[in-house]
């Protein structure tokens, strides 16, 4: 099931890629390192108070919002593939044939988590490739701490899209829940400024969103150079697999509720 549906969405999307998708996400990557640069060069002088290089761990301003940017795309991206697969059935028509099909659901949104992360990898690669034009060469600690940093985001994107998919389809709708969940992502989730910004009742609820933990991750791997932190890699697995668990078992609960809504 799951190899089925990443090659329809590979066969698909090959036909007809959705490039208002694709040129959106990077624009939002390319903005924001581009304003931070132009901030950086041409109001800071290049240089970095020591209150940010404290709290964010580095004084690479331009690194630190490269790899937020870059992280940021990466899950808002992830979120629309995944999030959206149930919906679109519903839009298209087809839901009704999948809720009666012999299928599970865990195999059939792999298959779409594969295919998104895998069109994902491409769009960060051009991201990257403009952050390399300004100047900035982000570096991990080491390949291991890279990989597993990269697959606790996957697993936390993964959890929350499975979520927001029943969210979606019981409610009918699409664009206001993904957008509200991704400006809370974008303030809590410390993407681009450090969270202990953020008033202390702030941080305590972006503690759950699994993002936020697999951000810490990803900022100790590719920003602050401190390595792998397990006890936040802990907390990032845990919630995403608990984001995961809660979202598929409430699954069929919210198709019957889609189905009804449909009659």
């Amino acid at each position: 099931m799951a190899w089925a549906t990443l090659r329809r969405s590979w066969l698909v999307t090959r036909r007809a890629y959705p490039w208002s998708y694709f040129i959106g996400t990077l624009l939002l990557g390319v903005f924001t390192m581009g304003v931070a640069y132009l901030g950086l060069r041409a109001i800071a002088g290049d240089q970095v108070s020591a209150e940010f290089a404290g709290r964010a761990g580095t004084a690479d301003y331009l690194g630190y919002i490269a790899v937020g940017a870059t992280a940021y795309m990466f899950v808002v991206h992830g979120i629309l593939w995944i999030g959206k697969a149930l919906i679109q059935e519903q839009r298209e028509g087809t839901m009704g044939a999948l809720v009666v099909a012999p299928a599970r659901r865990l195999p059939y949104l792999l298959g779409f988590a594969a295919f998104a992360f895998t069109a994902v990898a491409l769009e960060v690669a051009v991201l990257l490739g403009f952050a390399l034009l300004l100047g900035v060469r982000p570096t991990a600690t080491g390949a291991v701490d890279a990989v597993l940093a990269v697959a606790a985001l996957a697993l936390a994107v993964f959890g929350m899209s499975v979520v927001l998919s029943n969210v979606m389809i019981v409610a009918g709708e699409a664009h206001i829940t993904q957008n509200t969940v991704f400006q809370a992502m974008a303030v809590l989730s410390g993407f681009t400024f450090p969270r202990d910004y953020l008033p202390e009742a702030l941080r305590w609820l972006g503690e759950l969103i699994p993002i936020t933990a697999a951000m810490d991750v990803i900022r100790g791997v590719f920003t602050a150079g401190t390595g792998l932190d397990p006890a936040r890699l802990g907390v990032a697995a845990l919630i995403g697999f608990g984001y995961a668990a809660a979202g598929l078992l409430t699954m069929p609960w919210a198709e019957r509720r889609a189905m009804e809504r449909s009659f």
